[in-house]
């Protein structure tokens, strides 16, 4: 879905980015969360910014903490904030979305 929608846009110099950043909310939602539901969705800001998120129904927010060189896991949002030109969290009463900004060169 991510890459078919950055293709239809041009803007395919984001796709490798978009995608690692999708997974790592999509994984961050699954292992965190412990709901049987997600939503992902990607939007086009303006004609080169898009935004991709992730929404789930819990209310803890994400907290990004730099990994340790010998930590198996803690890196997903390590990696969002390096490669999202703008990322945050939005509450909802029913939980939350989890997005992130990529700028392309279209």
């Amino acid at each position: 879905m991510v890459s078919a929608a950055l293709s239809a846009w041009g803007l395919d110099d984001l796709t490798d980015d978009s995608l690692l950043i999708v997974s790592e909310l999509v994984a961050n939602a699954v292992r965190h969360t412990r709901r049987n539901s997600i939503r992902v969705v990607v939007e086009r800001l303006t004609p080169h910014t898009v935004r991709v998120a992730v929404a789930d129904f819990s209310c803890d927010r994400p907290e990004p903490s730099p990994p340790t060189a010998d930590a198996e896991d803690g890196r997903g949002l390590f990696l969002v904030l390096t490669l999202a030109t703008n990322w945050g969290t939005d509450e909802r009463r029913w939980g939350k979305v989890v997005w992130a900004e990529l700028e392309g060169h279209g």
